[in-house]
């Protein structure tokens, strides 16, 4: 299986493709095909990349933004430099990362916010899925709040539980919530992009939490968890038979 898919990655034509075209990795494709269809990114914008490595984001970010743009990529891997681009090496959801980030800002706001960030796989699907989704919602609460009026943001996803609940948790802070497949993903892979496009900051409260809101609109489709009160006395003619002693 390992061979199969190896010989195959070599026989994937966006993979040539960002070879040819300097990019380092075939997603780079992903995000010119998001571009293409819904024009996030803009001259001079400033741009968040979160889960940057190897760069292939970054590098599409700095040549749509232009010379005027800004553009901070975050990841726990480090990758190799990106002309044009301040790349960080850190973990989004610890706040002395973005503490950096916020360093790196200088108090600009983000016009663009891209995230093609994975937690690292364990095999177990109901396990990998939650953490995915909780991570994507982790990242939602840091960066939504540094997005400037009219901002899109746009991160990948796994089809799956809690995709819905997550729409429903940020689509009241977007004029235009929906889901989007480039044609540069592998046919065999369950990832959807996520675009969120002209954020509206006066819908947010100063207590908003997406993760929160997500979890409460998750929690009774997972059930289980809540004990019913006032539920009046129960019948049962279970008896307990004990054992005769043997003389």
């Amino acid at each position: 299986m390992a061979d199969h898919w190896i010989e195959n990655h070599k026989r994937d034509s966006w993979r040539r493709q960002a070879k040819a075209s300097g990019y380092r990795a075939r997603s780079a494709f992903k995000l010119l095909q998001i571009q293409k269809r819904f024009k996030l990114i803009r001259e001079g914008d400033v741009v968040l990349d979160v889960g940057c490595h190897p760069g292939g984001w970054t590098q599409v970010a700095v040549e749509l933004s232009g010379e005027d743009g800004v553009v901070i990529g975050v990841d726990l891997d480090a990758c190799q430099p990106v002309e044009g681009a301040t790349l960080l090496v850190g973990d989004i959801t610890d706040e002395m990362t973005q503490e950096r980030i916020l360093d790196e800002l200088q108090g600009r706001p983000i016009n663009t916010i891209v995230s093609d960030i994975s937690p690292d796989i364990t095999g177990k699907w109901d396990v990998d899925q939650t953490v995915a989704m909780t991570l994507v919602a982790d990242v939602f609460d840091f960066s939504m709040k540094l997005l400037c009026k009219g901002g899109s943001f746009t991160s990948k996803l796994f089809q799956g539980i809690g995709v819905e609940e997550l729409i429903k948790a940020v689509k009241p802070y977007f004029s235009d919530v929906r889901r989007f497949s480039p044609d540069a993903s592998r046919n065999s892979s369950s990832e959807v992009y996520l675009v969120c496009r002209n954020f509206m900051p006066w819908m947010m409260e100063k207590d908003m939490s997406i993760r929160s809101t997500y979890e409460e609109l998750l929690e009774p489709k997972l059930g289980g968890h809540e004990i019913e009160e006032d539920l009046g006395e129960v019948f049962t003619s279970f008896r307990v038979r004990r054992k005769k002693k043997s003389d």
